[in-house]
């Protein structure tokens, strides 16, 4: 990949992983439950949930379930009905002090916050659309396949991790601040009004690409 098509494609990442979504939400409900260090965790599945959805566009069976009316709408439905239960589970989430809880091994530990993160990606058809509508206008098909995606997977998770990580962080050092369990419910109800929110988006999502109004 020549050091221009990556710079624009780097811009193009970073464009991408900044934007909100679920995975900025995931990000953000688990910096303020668990703090940056297990938060990156919950980033680890992220990253793997995307790499999964690289690897299926390269091998092209991205584009087998992007064109299947039937596999695109499982994907997404069961990505919306993941949102939906991470929304019920916040707005259900008791108000406890988050500065005694950060660091503790909660939910199942971080072996559970990295299949959150990993099943909130992979069940993201939105990914595969991203992926299929972008990569061609990087990709040079008559040049070796592989180092090209390479040089693209590690660009995304280089990014990723760093823009997750900003989420995450900001939304750990709102727990100075979280001091009444009246303020951790509105956050909570908030938090799980964007995921709810997600849900809604990825319900809208087409084959060709997002919705629009």
């Amino acid at each position: 990949m020549a050091f221009q098509v990556w710079l624009t494609f780097l811009g193009a990442a970073v464009l991408i992983s900044v934007s909100p979504g679920a995975g900025a939400v995931q990000c953000m409900a688990t910096g303020l439950t668990h703090g940056v260090r297990r938060g990156y965790w919950s980033i680890a599945g992220l990253e793997v949930g995307l790499m999964l959805q690289l690897a299926l566009v390269a091998i092209g069976l991205g584009a087998a379930v992007a064109n299947s009316i039937l596999a695109f709408h499982i994907i997404k439905w069961i990505g919306v009905a993941y949102l939906l239960y991470l929304a019920v589970h916040q707005w259900r989430a008791a108000a406890v002090d988050l500065r005694a809880q950060v660091g503790r091994t909660v939910d199942g530990g971080r072996i559970a916050l990295l299949v959150r993160g990993f099943l909130v990606n992979a069940t993201n058809p939105k990914g595969l659309v991203f992926f299929l509508a972008v990569l061609p206008q990087f990709v040079v098909p008559t040049a070796p396949l592989l180092p090209q995606y390479l040089a693209i997977g590690a660009t995304m998770v280089a990014v990723d991790l760093v823009v997750m990580g900003l989420y995450t962080g900001l939304a750990a050092r709102l727990i100075r601040w979280l001091h009444t369990p009246r303020q951790q419910t509105i956050l909570n109800r908030s938090l799980s009004g964007l995921f709810a929110a997600a849900a809604v988006v990825l319900s809208l999502v087409r084959r060709g690409g997002p919705a629009t109004a």
